[in-house]
């Protein structure tokens, strides 16, 4: 199987992507399989994982109605706020649908991410640890101590961190990035995915050297094993097309992956995260 481990759908006239504005016209409009079903069949990816765009229990329950039509899509990450007394209710009824694979918990968007360390996160997250279930972890590089302390508490996550944490590309930073990387790769349950770099970078002048210690450092810390390709298309449009981010992969692995390992990177290891 080989997949695009994280990418979204949307559909504009309903309302709920309040990030999505006419100032961002490249995104503001419809984003549906039909548009992505070409760049699928061009890079010979058999699929996708489709995460939740929106923090709304209504856009996933869209997402996963989108799936029963749809082939390509091969799982759906959904939103849960595991802060609502009624999360878990809500994580059932999810978990009933055959292409529900887990959730994302949105760090990014918190004002202050020591938030996760709360009682009420901390036990949802080691109850969701319990039940083994995938949790995609959307983290801005300023905000990986609180999720390394998060970690040593609830220490058997089943979690995949996103966009390889978005560090400052555009800067050239590496640390605290580096450190805070490897601290989390040191738990086995935990992955990354190898995807949202393009836009951490300069939009209009990046080059592909850029990102080259960026993705060394991600596979020499959790290992061939525990990354996964993604595009986060179409978010990715910002910087670059589907071709140019898969290129900015292809060039940081230079021919020195074996093909057992390529098949993992683009594909096999999001079939196991996600246990498709």
């Amino acid at each position: 199987m080989r997949l695009d481990a994280h990418q979204h759908y949307w559909s504009i006239e309903r309302g709920d992507y309040g990030w999505i504005t006419p100032e961002l016209p490249v995104l503001y409009r419809d984003f549906l399989p039909q548009h992505l079903e070409p760049l699928l069949n061009k890079h010979q990816l058999d699929g996708s994982i489709v995460v939740q765009a929106a923090a709304t229990l209504a856009e996933t329950d869209y997402l996963l109605a989108l799936s029963e039509s749809e082939p390509t899509i091969l799982g759906v990450v959904a939103w849960l706020d595991i802060t609502d007394p009624n999360y878990r209710k809500h994580y059932e009824r999810f978990a009933e649908h055959p292409k529900f694979v887990g959730f994302r918990l949105m760090i990014q968007g918190m004002t202050d991410a020591n938030e996760i360390l709360s009682p009420a996160y901390v036990e949802a997250l080691t109850f969701f640890a319990e039940q083994g279930v995938p949790v995609d972890l959307l983290v801005v590089s300023h905000q990986l101590e609180p999720l390394v302390k998060l970690l040593d508490q609830v220490p058997g996550l089943h979690g995949v961190i996103d966009h390889i944490a978005k560090p400052r590309i555009k800067d050239g930073v590496m640390e605290p990035w580096k450190t805070q990387m490897a601290q989390l790769a040191a738990h086995p349950g935990i992955y990354c995915k190898l995807s949202g770099m393009v836009t951490e970078a300069d939009h209009e002048n990046w080059k592909p050297e850029a990102f080259k210690p960026y993705i060394e450092h991600v596979v020499d810390v959790f290992g061939t094993d525990r990354v996964m390709y993604g595009s986060d298309w179409p978010v990715s449009l910002l910087a670059a097309s589907y071709d140019e981010v898969v290129e900015v992969l292809e060039h940081a692995l230079q021919g020195s992956w074996t093909p057992a390992e390529r098949a993992r990177l683009f594909g096999l290891n999001a079939k196991e995260f996600y246990r498709l």
